[in-house]
């Protein structure tokens, strides 16, 4: 056998033994030099939305901004994509949080967790985190629209008090075109339970809500903007300075949470696209 494989030369020796056709084999060398362009440019755009999510993205979320963008492909690909990129979002696990049933007698949990609203300026909720910019701790509130999880307004302050929660209120309420009657939703607080920001949600026609003291779950989606803020754009040792932080929430919040970033509760929509759909369904200029 060896003596009659001998006089062949070595590529039709080898297609001889594993019984291959020359031209099968010439076709696949082809393939391998020709580059695949179409999978290239994915690729390109796969990295590109990764990292302007600062690492943060998934399958899901990067298919939802490509499909936005008009790309026609599913998942799984996406999910090729990263691996062959070696691409990990960053997302943190799941926490426990210990449950509560103590509610205020004077402002009750109104709310009680009915958080699928039908049209937007119904039901807003706030809530406070902090923030470490220039080697202190900064106080961030922020208001949320519930119909679409849209962010309507925030502040940052040194101070956790008072006047960081009406700032981001007036911010929201000027933004919205000064709704009222609607239900605003918080935990207990001493900021939400002030009588400054009392006697402006008065002025302003607004109704309270309380969650129940220690359950963090009667303001899940306000829990699930900070988490999403703190784990996927926040840098990891916090900011050189105020104005740095200040800029950055800002961007984080009025452009890429609301514009860019799907919404799994949106069906992968962005909250202020998905509340531009709504108007336009329901006939709103």
């Amino acid at each position: 056998m060896i003596d009659e494989l001998s006089v062949y030369e070595p590529v039709e020796w080898l297609c001889k033994v594993f019984e291959v056709n020359r031209s099968c084999y010439y076709a696949h060398r082809l393939r391998r030099r020709t580059p695949d362009v179409e999978r290239l440019r994915l690729r390109s755009r796969v990295s590109e939305l990764f990292s302007q999510s600062r690492h943060a993205a998934g399958s899901r979320s990067i298919l939802s901004m490509m499909k936005e963008g008009g790309e026609q492909l599913g998942r799984f690909k996406v999910r090729r994509l990263m691996r062959e990129l070696d691409l990990v979002s960053k997302q943190p696990g799941s926490h426990a949080y210990k449950r509560a049933t103590v509610e205020r007698l004077d402002i009750p949990n109104t709310l009680n967790r009915q958080f699928d609203v039908l049209a937007p300026n119904q039901v807003w909720c706030g809530d406070i985190t902090y923030i470490w910019a220039e080697e202190q701790w900064h106080y961030l509130a922020v208001v949320l629209d519930l119909c679409k999880r849209r962010i309507v307004g925030w502040a940052l302050s040194e101070k956790p008090d008072a006047e960081l929660v009406v700032k981001a209120l007036e911010m929201a309420y000027e933004q919205r075109g000064r709704p009222s009657g609607l239900l605003f939703h918080s935990d207990q607080g001493s900021q939400y339970a002030s009588r400054l920001f009392r006697q402006r949600l008065w002025r302003y026609r607004m109704r309270q809500s309380m969650s129940r003291r220690g359950n963090c779950w009667d303001n899940a989606p306000m829990e699930r903007v900070f988490r999403s803020l703190k784990t996927e754009w926040i840098p990891p040792l916090g900011y050189m300075t105020a104005q740095q932080a200040q800029r950055d929430i800002s961007h984080f919040l009025m452009h890429r949470y609301n514009w860019i970033r799907p919404h799994q509760f949106n069906g992968g929509l962005a909250p202020a696209q998905a509340e531009k759909k709504l108007n336009v369904v329901s006939g709103i200029s």
